[in-house]
């Protein structure tokens, strides 16, 4: 007599977000540090976050299932293309982001003064002397920033996370110069950016890469 045949486990569903970042079409996607207005939410629609680019956009998510923490990719991603990146000097301030960003609850501190020293689509190098802030913020890689960029035309803003940080310069003249890459971005800055980036790239050649 044969033995009764095992019946095949159901295939778990995909928990994956299918909320796909409209730029870069990534998947790592939660909803962001500030909400919509309550007739956004009525309606379903939710801020989300690529954590890829760091777009920032609107999403339909009536159950509110994209989660508030960062999602982290569990693969190796694939190598980037390395992206143009100019020399500039543009007045930047710099502030230091207190609180929780995974409940949305943060605040700002004092800001410092400083410039932009390069700039890209990815990231950028600031100079300050960070005297308003203690050494051990500015020397932590992963460090959130809140930066205000003055470009010709018009400001932008932008959450950054520090990449790298060095003190340069001689005694009692001493400034930092961080590496940041460009955390959070709303789409109207992103839009900025890039159009200051393409009027760069048409005006002048290409200074150092990325």
């Amino acid at each position: 007599m044969s033995k009764p045949r095992k019946l095949a486990k159901p295939a778990k569903p995909d928990t994956r977000s299918a909320v796909r970042c409209p730029r870069c079409k990534g998947q790592r996607i939660q909803r962001a540090y500030d909400d919509l207005s309550i007739l956004f939410r009525v309606v379903g629609l939710q801020k989300a976050l690529c954590n890829n680019c760091g777009l920032e956009f609107k999403s339909f998510d009536p159950f509110r299932k994209l989660p508030r923490a960062a999602t982290v990719s569990t693969s190796q991603p694939p190598n980037r293309r390395r992206v143009p990146r100019y020399s500039a000097h543009l007045p930047t301030a710099i502030s230091l982001i207190e609180g929780s960003t995974q409940v949305g609850k943060v605040s700002y501190s004092r800001s410092s003064r400083g410039h932009c020293e390069a700039i890209s689509k990815l990231g950028l190098a600031i100079s300050c002397v960070g005297t308003r802030f203690p050494e051990e913020e500015l020397s932590r890689v992963g460090r959130l920033l809140f930066v205000r960029v003055d470009l010709p035309d018009s400001p932008i803003e932008a959450v950054v996370s520090i990449v790298t940080h060095d003190r340069i310069g001689e005694e009692g003249k001493r400034k930092w110069l961080l590496g940041v890459n460009i955390y959070q971005m709303s789409e109207a800055n992103t839009d900025l950016l890039t159009a200051y980036l393409e009027q760069r790239a048409q005006s002048e050649p290409l200074l150092i890469s990325d």
